[in-house]
């Protein structure tokens, strides 16, 4: 069973690298699924386009058997002049029947979920994103991986 999931991890990242509106579409794999609070991933973009609006999401891949409804974030950004953003985010990932809301079979649900839409950087150059989960429990089991996505907004 663990080989199909796998399987079906490629086979996304495959699809999702081929469109032409992404800028950015970065996954990292959480050890042993299991997210420590201290651990925070780290996503360098670059951004040439100062004109073009984007959307950026955060991508978040739990199991079925992760036992909230919902994970909150910390999320950091860094601009290329220094200036810094810190946001709290709430992801919903199942509804109030429980029902699993991200795309996918088997035990692996991928989720797709918009940070900021609409948004013209101001300076071309890297920008950092951190993200660094941000739950009363010190260790998230049974997430499979966080990423960011930057695309734009057509």
């Amino acid at each position: 069973m663990r080989s199909i999931s796998y399987l079906f991890i490629v086979i996304s990242i495959i699809f999702t690298s081929c469109d032409s509106e992404g800028v950015y579409d970065q996954n990292i794999m959480i050890p042993n699924e299991v997210w420590h609070m201290d651990s925070i991933a780290h996503f360098n973009v670059y951004i040439a386009d100062t004109v073009t609006s984007h959307n950026i999401y955060v991508n978040l891949r739990n199991s079925v058997n992760y036992s909230n409804s919902n994970l909150y974030l910390f999320i950091e950004t860094l601009a290329p002049s220094g200036a810094k953003l810190r946001d709290t985010m709430e992801c919903t990932l199942a509804n109030s029947r429980g029902e699993w809301l991200g795309k996918g079979f088997g035990r692996i649900r991928d989720n797709q979920i918009p940070y900021k839409m609409d948004i013209r950087f101001p300076i071309p150059g890297n920008y950092h994103f951190s993200i660094q989960h941000a739950m009363r429990a010190r260790e998230l089991k049974e997430v499979v991986s966080v990423g960011i996505r930057v695309e734009t907004n057509n």
